[in-house]
């Protein structure tokens, strides 16, 4: 079943439509409906690959943090970086070079990858009233012309000749981003929005670099999206059902959904939040 586009609440939307590049990945059925304007097809891409500059996190324990990535010249070895939270503090992400220090929260299998769209970045551009280079949410991938928000959990992307990643789920914002970002009311802002960027597995490694193509090779029977996962996870907990049957969903969120679920059908309701 075809998932229904989510429309993203931005109040520069009209400006942000004449401006936006056009974009769509050329082997998906399905292209963006949240602009009202014809949209021409290009091969999907890596614009960016980026890596973490650590430095000062006064918003954890941890004191460090590798928020701050920026892009990287050559190919990055990518590999499943094991089970979040097994190694010491300072370990990498899927991407060989980019440092995680904040292990409890962040990294692992489920979330090797993170990417997020050149398109909304420009968005936030807009929004924000600022430059928003690759790198900047923290992002290990900066793509162009591949549905992101409205990516199926489990769709599987080729990125060059051997990268095969599969969605994963999406980014939740924490402490973190908001301290980096050092906007007003940012994870509120960011959740309303509801353009999470997504994160992804290693099903295959090897090497990726700015420039390689990306295709979706595989889509999975459901129409959970990284959209709405992400709602049902914050402001929308009515649409938690929907997540109990995904099983590329990470454990935990699925545990949660499930619970919640139940909690509601005794005649509670759904808790939003963060269920990873």
């Amino acid at each position: 079943m075809r998932s229904r586009r989510l429309a993203i609440p931005f109040a520069t939307r009209a400006a942000t439509v004449a401006r936006q590049p056009a974009y769509c990945e050329a082997t998906a059925p399905r292209c963006d409906a949240t602009f009202a304007v014809p949209r021409l097809v290009s091969v999907a891409t890596v614009i960016s690959v980026n890596l973490a500059v650590p430095g000062p996190n006064p918003a954890k324990d941890v004191g460090i943090t590798g928020i701050d990535k920026r892009p990287v010249e050559g190919p990055v070895l990518v590999r499943a970086p094991g089970r979040k939270g097994t190694l010491p503090t300072d370990r990498t992400s899927g991407l060989v070079g980019d440092h995680i220090f904040d292990t409890p929260n962040h990294g692992g299998d489920d979330q090797a990858v993170y990417a997020y769209a050149r398109e909304d970045l420009d968005r936030w551009q807009l929004e924000l009233g600022r430059d928003l280079p690759g790198g900047t949410f923290g992002e290990n991938l900066t793509t162009a012309g591949i549905e992101v928000t409205g990516a199926l959990i489990g769709e599987r992307w080729r990125i060059g000749a051997d990268v095969v990643l599969e969605v994963s789920c999406p980014r939740i914002p924490c402490g973190t981003f908001s301290y980096w970002m050092a906007e007003q009311g940012w994870q509120k802002r960011f959740v309303v929005a509801a353009v999470p960027g997504a994160y992804l597995r290693v099903i295959a490694a090897g090497e990726v670099r700015a420039g390689d193509p990306i295709v979706v090779v595989a889509r999975p029977d459901h129409d959970v999206t990284i959209g709405l996962a992400f709602r049902a996870m914050t402001r929308e907990p009515e649409h938690l059902p929907r997540l109990v049957g995904v099983d590329a969903l990470p454990a935990g969120i699925r545990d949660r959904a499930e619970r919640r679920t139940r909690e509601a059908a005794r005649g509670g309701s759904p808790r939003s939040g963060d269920p990873a």
